[in-house]
């Protein structure tokens, strides 16, 4: 048994935070809000989780002191604009040889940081570290339906340790060397979800959500590989079954946005009108900067970017990336997603 804290109250760390504990280890579930936690040390029920019970062998706490004390394995699981903090508060306070599992799916909005980076950077070179993604909607985790899931960290070792942690009946953990491409497709896949539901939104057809998807991916893999990832790793559970679940279920955030957008609310109405974080807001901003940076074309990104951030009309937006200069699908006839 294992001395766990799951970093972030929201639904995905409550349903972390139940595997774990029915994975038979000791787990504290943390939260930054006292009300917050008051609320679900009383109702034992999370409300963006409903219908699953909180076991009553979690601890909740707001105690960053007691959260951090002794444990083994550290997971984030806050919201993408509140990692860098999260780590901050961390910092000096977990122990030598604690593991920092990041489940969290974003980039920085305002430095484009990957979170292993910001981990690094903040805790120091000897944590170890390890990023978990797939497609895993939290809803139906905490509910024990059968999920897949991959961990990368640069150590394989680590990344075994996380799976051994994590993995059960019901969830199945995968590991992987690429945090890049793990964290990247854990992020972007977001962006499309906005333009899938966008999609949706203007009365478009299956055709159009499956064109947005697959071209989608892509545009993620050529920025993947200019980063220092894998194009494979785009093609399993972080980038191709992520992004299948996100643009599709009833679930879906971002996809939910991107219907009301496409209705013609405006952005900031539609995120309020959600009620929760949106991710692909903030990851549309980072991938548009990252693909000028590196000079990786991004049309679907981009537009959703504008969309998103400069109020383009998301008719313009679609007629603009379907009247773009023909071209090849792939820049040479012998690339593979596996090459």
């Amino acid at each position: 048994m294992m001395k766990i804290t799951v970093f972030g109250s929201g639904g995905w760390g409550t349903a972390v935070s139940k595997v774990l504990h029915e994975n038979g280890h000791d787990v504290t579930l943390w939260s930054k809000f006292e009300k917050e936690a008051e609320t679900l040390a009383t109702a034992r029920e999370n409300p963006l989780l409903k219908g699953v019970a909180i076991p009553a062998g979690i601890t909740i706490t707001t105690s960053l002191r007691d959260a951090a004390d002794g444990i083994g394995l550290a997971v984030i699981a806050t919201p993408s604009f509140a990692v860098a903090e999260t780590a901050e508060m961390l910092k000096d306070k977990l122990p030598a040889d604690c593991i920092v599992v990041c489940v969290s799916k974003g980039i920085e909005k305002d430095t484009c940081r990957l979170f292993s980076r910001i981990l690094r950077e903040t805790l120091g070179e000897m944590v170890k570290l390890a990023s978990l993604s797939g497609p895993t909607h939290a809803e139906e985790v905490g509910r024990q339906v059968p999920t897949a899931c991959v961990v990368a960290s640069e150590d394989i070792k680590v990344a075994e340790q996380v799976q051994d942690i994590f993995m059960n009946d019901y969830l199945r953990v995968y590991t992987s060397t690429d945090v890049i491409g793990v964290e990247l497709g854990a992020a972007l896949k977001n962006v499309i979800a906005l333009g899938a539901g966008i999609s949706d939104g203007l009365g478009f057809g299956d055709n159009t959500i499956a064109m947005l998807m697959t071209r989608g991916l892509a545009e993620i893999a050529e920025l993947c590989v200019a980063l220092g990832g894998r194009k494979s790793t785009l093609a399993g559970l972080a980038g191709l079954g992520d992004l299948i679940v996100t643009c599709t279920s009833q679930h879906s955030r971002n996809r939910r946005a991107g219907v009301l957008i496409g209705k013609g609310m405006d952005a900031q109405a539609a995120m309020k009108e959600v009620g929760a974080v949106v991710e692909g807001y903030y990851a549309a901003k980072a991938a548009y900067e990252l693909s000028q940076k590196v000079g990786i074309p991004m049309p679907i990104s981009t537009e959703a970017y504008k969309v998103l951030y400069e109020g383009k009309s998301a008719l313009t937006a679609m007629k603009d990336l379907m009247s773009r200069d023909r071209k090849r699908e792939w820049d040479t006839a012998e690339e593979t997603w596996v090459g």
